[in-house]
């Protein structure tokens, strides 16, 4: 009589393979993976778009201009004024590709650290395709088609989405998503100043 034996998984060998599944998923699908951030800028254009209902908003109460903080040297400032009378929800200020802490719910958050860069001085009668809020930038200077918008080696400044590009709201509102480097020029305006958020 032969006697015929079945060996299943050890312990360890499950434990190994389940390990090498998380690794692969987390290459492939992870937060830093390209479509991970491809999700997540998804997500960071709807901010956007709802920023931008917000800035109408406070640019109809205010003859027609967007946040202005005199003396400003980063974005927080001026996209301060929004809350809370303007908006509430204080999450659409971070980008969910960004390591960047939460902030408390409508409470104005000059003092802390947001993920966008802002175009301070424009108007609601600006031209339509000027650029008004982006993922933070690589520098705070004006862009020519070709030029480096956000970080391409996923070292900051300018990587909310490592280096996998961004997203731009526009003052007609619009919302483009793109690459690292500029797809068209991204003029500053004279009198306007872009600001990064905090280091």
């Amino acid at each position: 009589m032969t006697l015929h034996t079945t060996r299943g998984f050890s312990l360890i060998e499950l434990l190994f393979s389940v390990a090498i599944i998380m690794v692969l998923y987390l290459i492939m699908l992870g937060p830093g993976s390209k479509y991970g951030q491809a999700r997540r800028k998804a997500v960071c254009a709807v901010n956007l778009a709802q920023m931008h209902m917000s800035l109408s908003l406070f640019a109809a109460e205010h003859d027609g201009a967007y946040p202005i903080v005199p003396g400003a040297t980063s974005s927080e400032a001026p996209l301060s004024e929004l809350v809370p009378k303007y908006t509430t929800d204080t999450n659409i200020f971070i980008c969910p590709g960004s390591k960047d802490a939460a902030l408390p719910g409508a409470q104005p958050f000059a003092e802390r650290r947001i993920s966008y860069a802002y175009y301070m001085g424009l108007r609601r009668d600006s031209p339509p395709d000027a650029p008004l809020v982006s993922d933070e930038q690589c520098d705070v200077h004006a862009k020519r088609k070709g030029d480096a918008v956000f970080s391409n080696s996923g070292k900051g400044p300018g990587n909310n989405h490592r280096g996998y590009g961004g997203n731009v709201l526009f003052v007609d509102g619009h919302v483009e998503t793109g690459d690292a480097i500029a797809a068209h020029d991204l003029a500053i305006p004279a009198g306007v100043v872009l600001l990064n958020p905090k280091p």
